[in-house]
């Protein structure tokens, strides 16, 4: 696998590798840190044959979200088929600086605005992936019902089927689709979001967090910030606080926090059963009490 990197990066951007080294995490792709025969470092990753799309759809992904000069990308060097070469950004800690320019941003991120709700960026795929989980990009200009159609109901389905939800489990979830435009909160303008901003996408450099692996589309804001409260960010009362600032949330967003939760846990069902099933009831629960 480091001699294939190594030859996707020198043909993507022209220039011999003088080091591949094999990072680890993710759950999708192999990625690597490459240093380049003139000392630059970039990163390079590449996506299983079965996501076929999935490299142009990051791709795509990632210009759309550089594209306001809103949020901190790394800008994409080139890529093919299968292979994707980005700039190298290193690790710092978080900090609380950072984490209030990521809320500042995130609220300029999303006025930029999208096309439509479901709106692919330009030259992105319909058919894209958020993780290993296909997911449809299909523009509508109301966001509950394309919320409902298009980020709930396949997973719903999928989840059923495999057995990883039961009739019981579905029928509550269900319920939430049926009356989505009650609980959806007043209409906004489609926003441009990362589409799976969970925290292991928020990369810390040393000045600010930079967003990464996105899967990104037109939707809801309150979508974004949903999934960092999921799986956690560090300093999240900062980045929600400086995003408030900015551009303040719809009265009610804290309740309609499992209403948004439902498509990534749903997606986590589908992709790995366990907790996560349970997890997505109590989101739906929690949406049709608020």
């Amino acid at each position: 696998m480091l001699d294939q990197a190594r030859a996707a990066v020198a043909e993507i951007t022209g220039r011999a590798a003088d080091d591949v080294r094999r990072l680890g995490g993710g759950d999708t792709a192999a990625a690597f840190a490459v240093r380049l025969d003139d000392g630059e470092m970039v990163f390079a990753k590449t996506a299983p044959a079965t996501m076929p799309g999935a490299i142009a759809a990051e791709a795509a992904s990632l210009v759309w979200l550089a594209e306001p000069d809103a949020v901190a990308v790394p800008a994409v060097r080139g890529h093919t088929e299968n292979w994707l070469v980005t700039e190298h950004v290193p690790e710092a800690a978080p900090s609380p600086g950072a984490a209030e320019r990521l809320g500042r941003e995130l609220a300029a991120l999303h006025a930029a605005g999208a096309p439509a709700f479901g709106a692919a960026p330009p030259g992105g795929p319909a058919d894209a992936w958020i993780g290993l989980a296909p997911m449809r990009n299909e523009p509508g200009e109301r966001w509950p019902s394309f919320y409902a159609r298009h980020r709930v109901e396949p997973y719903l389905r999928r989840a059923v089927d495999s057995g990883a939800l039961s009739g019981e489990a579905s029928a509550v979830i269900s319920r939430v689709c049926a009356q989505i435009d009650d609980l959806a909160g007043p209409a906004e303008p489609p926003a441009r979001l990362h589409g799976d901003l969970w925290s292991g996408n928020v990369h810390w450099g040393a000045q600010r967090a930079w967003l990464i692996d996105p899967a990104a589309h037109g939707g809801h804001r309150e979508t974004d910030l949903a999934m960092l409260h999921l799986f956690g960010c560090p300093h999240l009362d900062r980045v929600l606080a400086a995003y408030q600032e900015v551009s303040p949330l719809a009265d009610g967003w804290r309740h309609r926090i499992g209403l948004h939760q439902l498509f990534p846990l749903l997606v986590h069902t589908v992709l790995f059963g366990g907790g996560y099933a349970s997890q997505a009831v109590a989101a739906a629960r929690s949406a049709l009490d608020a």
